[in-house]
Order: structure tokens, then C-alpha cells, then sequence
């Protein structure tokens, strides 16, 4: 997996702190998760192919999270894209979004598929035989979600030469990789086990944006490889979370230790503050394993 900062900051854009948006990579996809203003440009900025994105995950409407998604599809059009895009999010972005290319007589020469979310329970939104994502439900001050990532297992790895050695037909290698236990030419038995071993490990992915305090996600994220959480705040402003419904850095770190995630990414911070080395510093102070977002960051998995 690799993760791409696109955006990480809260409320409004600036020259340099951009708004939420991000890029996964993982098995073959390009998942687009929240569409902040300029996202598109961010995506130039730091050359990554999106006309290969085919899903968008969109966490809730905000702002700051989805007000670059038209101007995205827009472009899609001009560049004559024929491939479907799938958007998944809350109910009213449809017609958000349908309403705009309407009056601007922009209809998109491809298939706009909106995948409509209200259900307040984690539910599964896509699938293939690679990856499967999930909804988890937020506390925000509208119908939020984050989005759980989640590579299924890898073939194994086959053992050539033992495979050989056991005069195994090689029209027998793809079932090995799949896990099979296969005859070989002299009618025996061969156990899987045998001539392969285990391939990479799948890793999990979840992002959560934005929310405040909310132990009932720790279920759903439980020993999850990387976690992105929230941390609009620091403490000294932990008064402004039941109000705006955010979290500080150190409720972020919370979650991450009592859901025995392995890896801490924190993001969302509020501009009002001078840098955002201190989030990094409260949250060691609960969870020793934390990294900070930035625009134009870069992680693998």
C-alpha cells in the first residue's frame, strides 16, 4: 500500500495547507478518499495518474472535503474519459453534484455511478477479489463516514524447484499459488504446503476524518496496520471538541492504542496554529508508533 497526502488540514484552503484529500494505493487501484478544493491540481502538482482512479470515497459533506469533486469530474470530461466512475457518499451528493454539470449543460460523455450511503452501521461498499473496503461510521455535526481498506490475502509463493523436483505438471503452478493441493504425474498427492510458502502479508488501511472522541469505532479499526485519525486540536483547545466535533491528538492517540493499531497518522489540523509538530508530541505522550500528514507526504505499507 502506498498512501499519498494530497491535503491534511481543516476549515479552509491556503497557499500551503491544503484540504482533505488523498490518494490509496493498493492492488492494482487508485482509491481517491475526500475531494477538498484543488485536489486536482495537487494531483498534477505531484504527478499522479488520476485518470486511473475509478473509485472516490467521499467522508461527508463538508466543504473542505468535497468541494474539488466537480471540478475533477469536469476535467474527466474535457480529457474525454470513457471509464466509469464510481463515488461513493452521502445522500444529497448526487444531486449536488448532478445539479451543477445540469446548469452548466456539462453532462460527462462517461457513466457517473453515485453509490448512496445512510446506513449508520459499517457496511461493506466495494469489493473485488483483491480488495474490500468498509464503511465506520463517524460523530461529526453530519452524516460522516471513514472508510476501512482492506488488501484480501496474496497468492503463495510457489517453490519451483521442489514443484519440479515432484514432477509436478506446471498447468498445476496457478493452483499451488491459489492454495490447492494438486496431483502430480505419477497420481500422487502433493500437499500444498509442500512446495509453497506464505506470500506478502495484506495490510489494512483506515481513515477517519473527521469525528470526535468516538470509542464505538475501536471494533471495526481493531489491529488495522496504518490508521489515519483526526487532530484538529491540541489540548490546550480540547473545550472546542464537543462543539465542533473533532478530536485532539491526543484522543486520536487513544483510539490508536485501544484499538492495538500499528501505525498512527495524524492529519486535519487546525490552521491556528503555528506548525504542527506539537500534534506529534501530544500524541507520543499516549501511543509511541505516530507520524504526521502533510501536503505532498508520501508513505508505503
Amino acid at each position: 500500500m502506498k498512501l499519498s497526502i494530497l491535503g491534511c488540514y481543516s476549515a479552509t484552503p491556503r497557499i500551503i495547507a491544503h484540504t482533505t484529500s488523498q490518494v490509496l494505493e493498493t492492488r492494482g487501484h487508485l482509491f481517491l478518499i475526500d475531494c477538498g478544493e484543488g485536489t486536482q491540481v495537487e494531483l498534477r502538482r505531484h504527478k499522479i495518474k488520476f485518470n486511473q482512479i475509478k473509485h472516490i470515497f467521499i467522508s461527508h459533506l463538508h466543504g473542505d472535503h468535497y468541494f474539488g469533486l466537480v471540478g475533477l469530474i469536469s476535467t474527466f470530461r474535457l480529457l474525454t474519459r470513457e471509464t466509469d466512475l464510481h463515488i461513493y457518499g452521502p445522500k444529497g451528493l448526487k444531486e449536488i453534484i448532478t445539479l451543477q454539470l445540469k446548469l452548466s449543460d456539462s453532462w460527462t460523455n462517461f457513466k457517473l455511478i453515485f453509490h448512496v450511503l445512510t446506513s449508520k452501521t459499517s457496511e461493506l461498499v466495494f469489493e473485488d477479489e483483491k480488495v474490500a473496503v468498509e464503511t465506520i461510521p463517524l460523530d461529526h455535526r453530519v452524516y460522516t463516514n471513514g472508510f476501512l481498506f482492506k488488501e484480501k490475502p496474496f497468492e503463495r509463493k510457489l517453490d519451483i524447484t521442489k514443484a519440479e523436483a515432484l514432477n509436478i505438471d506446471k498447468a498445476y503452478f496457478r493452483k499451488l499459488k491459489q492454495g490447492d493441493d494438486v496431483v502430480n504425474e505419477d497420481g500422487t498427492l502433493i500437499p500444498n504446503a509442500e512446495v509453497t510458502f506464505d506470500g506478502h502479508q495484506p495490510k489494512s488501511y483506515a481513515f477517519c476524518s473527521d469525528t470526535a472522541y468516538k470509542e464505538d469505532i475501536i471494533p471495526l479499526i481493531k489491529d488495522v496496520d496504518v490508521l489515519y485519525h483526526e487532530s484538529t486540536f491540541l489540548e490546550d483547545h480540547d473545550y472546542l471538541c464537543a462543539k465542533t466535533k473533532h478530536s485532539t491528538a491526543k484522543q486520536a492517540a487513544t483510539i490508536a492504542l485501544k484499538a492495538n493499531v500499528k501505525q498512527l497518522i495524524l492529519g486535519h489540523y487546525s490552521t491556528r496554529y503555528n506548525g504542527i509538530e506539537g500534534f506529534r508530541t501530544e500524541a507520543l505522550t499516549v501511543f509511541k508508533n505516530v507520524l504526521l500528514a502533510d501536503d505532498g507526504k508520501e508513505f508505503s505499507f
